[in-house]
């Protein structure tokens, strides 16, 4: 469905449709939405002026003493809710966060991504993104108890899971979001719907949009959706692959004919760039204790830092070039997890693969073997490196990055530092039924 993008449009759209309140979202530095309803009688107010919320509450924004902060909605973000409130139809935008002062909120991670983003128009180039998110459907949100034993791709039986699908689709698509395709995963009860390629801040937008309709179609239904990278132990996590390209004058820039692998210097020094700095951005893109439950070796996940094209256990994956099909040339980054904040996720691999444009980084050969079975001294021997596998260890590799800091700026990195440090701390002292079990009965 189509909806305005003006402001001027958007109040005569919501005098005409009798819309009476106006949800207006932005999320703080864990990409967790948060937000608060407006009347329509306030709209024309919040795009002129912003409105007014105490920021010293929301996780990572201000002190105490300096809590007043503006939401001003994005005109180019309206859209109805599929699901009427009360009765009442309902709709929503994303907000750019201010001070109180009018500038731009450094700690508002939408500014994060669209700061990173001019960045990249600097050097001439636009970035895309198109995410595929996995997740599960369970009984309930207390209790990892699956909703079917479907396997990759299974379409029988026709199940509850196939329902929500499906109806997590259309109303995707009647908020504005173009979904490609979707199919069961391969773990029981685990799905996953894939969105178009869009621009990096509208896909973070749709990304944090998705993850909200697809729970909310699951509450509807009785049954809980959760994006939680592990929820389930002995059987695959949910992992968000990412597929980016950047486009110069409208052209793919990651496309070059005349190469072997039809890949642009551009694009092979971009995935250097992501290769190099896999480890300084894993905090970022897997930033939960629970991550690094699903980024171990067996299942499935991208643990070791090469790449190839048709390798799985690669952690960037090139898609073979199709004939005819020059703008799909792209490069998909595995490691990133559904539960990460889209806005610095997407911030934090532009800059990494733009680092490797700048610098001209070499990139290396392409990995074509399952690294999976190599044994640790043929890893060795190739210099296979591997990406955190706690995150405590990822938390410090990105505390002593420079190009992270950059990313998020030095007020919002130092906060999501102390934040990540907090979780840990929080984590490391729990006694766990694992333990209980093992140790116990023994000691």
């Amino acid at each position: 469905m189509t909806y305005p993008k003006e402001e001027k449009e958007i109040l005569q759209f919501v005098k005409e449709k009798r819309i009476k309140v106006v949800r207006l979202w932005f999320t703080d530095i864990l990409g967790q939405l948060k937000g608060f309803a407006i009347t329509s009688d306030q709209l024309e107010e919040a795009f002129s002026e912003g409105m007014g919320f105490d920021g010293s509450s929301i996780e990572g924004f201000v002190r105490i003493y300096e809590s007043d902060l503006l939401a001003k909605p994005d005109p180019k973000t309206f859209a109805l809710l599929p699901w009427d409130v009360e009765g009442e139809p309902t709709a929503r935008m994303f907000c750019d966060v201010y001070t109180s002062d009018g500038k731009e909120y450094e700690g508002d991670p939408r500014y994060v991504l669209k700061r990173n983003l001019r960045l990249a128009e600097d050097m001439g180039y636009s970035y895309y993104v198109g995410p595929e998110l996995e997740y599960f459907y369970l009984r309930a949100p207390d209790s990892p108890t699956i909703l079917d034993e479907g396997g990759y791709f299974d379409v029988t039986p026709v199940n509850i899971g196939t329902k929500l699908r499906k109806r997590s689709i259309f109303a995707l698509e009647q908020i504005g979001i173009q979904v490609e395709y979707s199919h069961h995963e391969v773990s029981f009860s685990q799905h996953e719907i894939d969105l178009k390629f869009q621009d990096a801040l509208t896909m973070a937008d749709f990304t944090m949009t998705y993850r909200l309709v697809v729970k909310e179609i699951a509450r509807e239904e009785g049954v809980y959706a959760t994006f939680m990278p592990k929820p389930i132990f002995g059987i695959n996590g949910s992992g968000m692959h990412i597929h980016q390209s950047l486009f110069k004058k409208g052209r793919n820039a990651f496309y070059d004919r005349s190469d072997q692998y039809c890949l642009s210097s551009a694009a092979k020094h971009f995935i250097a760039g992501l290769l190099t700095h896999a480890v300084e951005i894993t905090s970022i893109t897997n930033q939960w204790v629970n991550s690094y439950k699903r980024l171990v070796v067996g299942y499935e996940a991208p643990v070791y830092i090469t790449w190839g094209r048709m390798n799985r256990s690669a952690l960037v994956r090139v898609p073979n070039y199709k004939p005819g099909k020059e703008q799909s040339t792209r490069v998909e980054y595995r490691a990133p997890d559904p539960g990460c904040n889209p806005y610095l996720a997407f911030a934090c691999m532009l800059r990494a693969g733009l680092r490797g444009i700048e610098k001209e980084y070499p990139l290396p050969e392409p990995f074509e073997e399952d690294i999976y079975a190599m044994s640790e001294a043929d890893r060795r021997r190739r210099a296979i490196q591997s990406l955190p596998d706690n995150l405590y260890a990822a938390i410090q590799e990105t505390e002593r990055s420079d190009l992270v800091k950059e990313t998020l700026g030095p007020s919002l990195f130092d906060k999501f530092i102390a934040n990540r440090k907090r979780e840990w701390e929080e984590y490391r002292i729990q006694v766990t039924d694992y333990e209980l079990k093992r140790y116990l009965p023994i000691l």
